[in-house]
């Protein structure tokens, strides 16, 4: 008996601990600035790794690599000013311009890492002497569909609020997110065996193997959790992350999903193109 009041007192306070600091304006923009600082300090890193590639390699145009910076630089930029000026877009009407200003960047998001799923793709294929022409057609055909169909769902719900729509919108996010993972699954799996199966032990192989396989990981994972993540937000209120009143649950989501990974795949994939006339640099385009 004394054990079992003893857990049922420490669930209580601990849900009470984690209510008052959810419905505390303190706490809330509190955390909503330590968000909004990480999310700054992110866009900055790509920043920096962008100017410093295009001082490295200025003959060349925009590449995968620079496209792919500059975009981080932009998703985290912006993912800064919304929780900067969380308050004023809880305050928008009618309610879905709030949700269309927190899930444009998450679709920007997918945008910028699927094509790190593009440029791994096509480097599989170059190695296997399969044409690639394919591919770039389909990437930019996959986020045609995606952005048709989540602005097709905002506007059905600007013009008729229902909250079916309103599922489907998430859910449909959600299923966006789970075919982000697989696709990370699949080619970066592909890359992380064929590097395997790669004769010569060199150290570049050795760091090449490493990088594939870590971002492999990392970008599953998140993409994963996000899937999952939406999923609840879509039918359970107590995960609603589009509220004020969540803050610890949002600190805790947009951290795991987006800054974490971010940063961890911008450390990794951090090294230079070599400088002109040491060895030639093949863009892919």
């Amino acid at each position: 008996m004394v054990i079992r009041d003893f857990i049922l007192f420490s669930e209580t306070q601990s849900s009470n601990w984690w209510h008052d600091i959810d419905v505390s304006p303190l706490w809330q923009d509190r955390i909503f600035h330590i968000l909004a600082a990480l999310y700054g300090i992110v866009s900055a890193i790509a920043f920096v790794q962008l100017v410093r590639i295009q001082l490295r390699v200025p003959e060349y145009g925009w590449t995968t690599q620079k496209v792919f910076h500059f975009l981080n630089f932009l998703v985290n930029g912006v993912r800064c000013s919304v929780f900067i000026f969380r308050r004023d877009v809880q305050k928008l009407q009618p309610e879905i311009v709030q949700h269309m200003l927190l899930d444009l960047p998450s679709l920007a998001f997918f945008t910028t890492y699927a094509l790190l799923v593009l440029f791994w793709a096509e480097i599989y294929y170059q190695a296997r002497a399969v044409s690639t022409d394919g591919l770039r057609p389909s990437f930019y055909t996959i986020n045609a569909v995606v952005y048709i169909v989540q602005i097709a769902l905002w506007l059905i719900l600007l013009w008729k609020p229902v909250s079916m729509l309103a599922i489907m919108s998430k859910v449909f996010f959600a299923g966006v997110s789970l075919f982000a993972a697989l696709g990370f699954l699949l080619y970066g799996g592909r890359l992380f065996l064929m590097l395997r199966r790669f004769p010569v032990e060199s150290k570049g192989r050795r760091k090449k193997l490493q990088e594939v396989g870590y971002v492999t990981t990392i970008c599953f994972s998140c993409f994963l959790v996000r899937c999952v993540m939406m999923c609840f937000n879509a039918f359970d209120k107590a995960a609603d992350l589009d509220v004020l009143d969540h803050p610890i649950l949002n600190f805790i989501y947009y951290l795991s999903v987006e800054i974490l990974p971010s940063s961890l795949v911008l450390f990794i994939l951090r090294k230079l193109p070599p400088k002109r006339g040491i060895t030639q640099y093949h863009p892919i385009r």
